[in-house]
Order: structure tokens, then sequence, then C-alpha cells
């Protein structure tokens, strides 16, 4: 797995994806948090509510430009089956490029930490914030993030077209974490909407923003990893390319 991960990795910042994509992400979350309209300066009150509340959608497209060559580019190419003759099994191969694709994720992700201090140092007092609904949101960001890896992975595994590996990351990652809840809202479910609106991811992120590390919501989100992973895995055991 550590082959295919280090090998994953190297590709990355050999081209030019893991720079703009962290890039655009930590550039655009800058500018909606200092920036732009209700930045928190505007704001009047120590808050990183822009950042966990913007970040997510900002996820939704940046994380899919990173995964939609992990299978697709070695479908076109050929490689794959190359890839698959060497003494590594499916999961060894998937985990390995997940875990790239989740690791570009975390380096995203670390250095909005300064936004963390500053917030810290502007609040009056200084540290005047919610800290521990900070950390949950952290926590629920990186899990997020997670999930929209392997969602990413298994798009990619459907085709040979990085493309439409992206526009199908897109979709069921939006689909995942805010159809769902668009669904639960319509008046027609009864008793079964807030079943329908567990079913979603926005629920249990909005749950880890509370600060409030319910080992549920943290089950949850690893099982929709583990899920996303092994109808990865069935698509390839399939070897139909």
């Amino acid at each position: 797995m550590w082959t295919i991960y280090h090998k994953e990795i190297n590709s990355f910042l050999n081209s030019l994806i893991a720079y703009v994509v962290i890039g655009v992400f930590l550039t655009g979350i800058g500018l909606l948090t200092w920036v732009f309209e209700s930045n928190v300066l505007d704001y009047g009150f120590a808050s990183l509510e822009t950042l966990f509340t913007l970040g997510p959608y900002m996820f939704m497209f940046l994380i899919p430009a990173i995964t939609m060559k992990a299978f697709a580019e070695e479908k076109k190419t050929g490689t794959i089956e190359l890839l698959f003759t060497r003494p590594f099994s499916d999961w060894q191969v998937i985990m390995g490029k997940y875990f790239a694709s989740f690791t570009l994720v975390f380096f995203a992700i670390v250095p909005t930490l300064v936004y963390y201090y500053s917030v810290y140092q502007l609040g009056n007092p200084v540290g005047n914030l919610d800290t521990p609904g900070i950390i949950g949101s952290y926590i629920g960001l990186l899990l997020l993030g997670g999930v929209f890896a392997a969602i990413g992975i298994l798009a990619s595994s459907l085709t040979n077209n990085q493309i439409v590996a992206f526009i199908e990351a897109v979709t069921l990652s939006y689909l995942f974490y805010g159809g769902l809840e668009s669904i639960a809202a319509l008046n027609v479910w009864g008793d079964f909407s807030l079943a329908i609106q567990k079913l979603g991811i926005i629920y249990h992120y909005n749950s880890l923003s509370k600060g409030l590390l319910d080992s549920r919501d943290i089950v949850y989100f690893l099982s929709v990893i583990a899920i996303v992973l092994l109808l990865t895995n069935l698509k390839l055991n399939s070897r139909k390319w």
C-alpha cells in the first residue's frame, strides 16, 4: 500500500494539481473569511463560522479535482492492467490512492490554523471564542474531506474520462452532503423526515461543529468512507474497465 501511496504523492507533487488545489482553497477561504462581505472583522465577534460553513462547498469541487485521475487516467493509458499484475491486492491499490488524496486534504486544512490563532488574538478578551466548537468543526471538516476523497476515488473507478469522474464526484458529494437534507425538508415524510436527515452528512457535520464529539457521528463518517471504498473494490474486482 505504501508503495502506491508514495507513487501517488510523488505524482501530485510533480504536477500542478496539489499546488493549485491547496492554493485555491486557502485563497478562497482566506478571502471569504477576512475580506468579502460578512467577514470575521465585520461580524464584531470572534468566530470561524465562514471557514466551516463554506469550506465543505469548496471541498466539494476541489477534492474531485484531486481524485479524478486516480483510476480514470490509469484506465485511459492502459497502465491499470500493469498495476494489477504487480504483487498488490486491490485493497492496497485503493487505500494507497485514497490516503494519498486524503493527505493533500489534510495539508490544505492545516494552514487554516493560522486563522484560528488570529481570531484567538482578536477576541475581547484575548481567547474569547468557542474553542471546543472549533476543534469539533476541524474534526468534522477532516472527516468530511475523507468522505469526499472516497467518493472521488469511487467516481474515478467508474470511468476512463477524468472530466466525467470529476462531474460524478461533485454530484455524489453534493447529494450526500446537502441533497438528503433538502429531501428531508419536503413536507411529505412526516415522522420519517428526521431519519432521512440523519442519512445525510450535513446533519452529523453540524453536530460535530457544536463541539460535541459524539461517537455516533464519527462512526457515521467512518462507515460512509468504508462503504464507498468497498463499492470501489467491488467495481475493480469486476475487472470490466
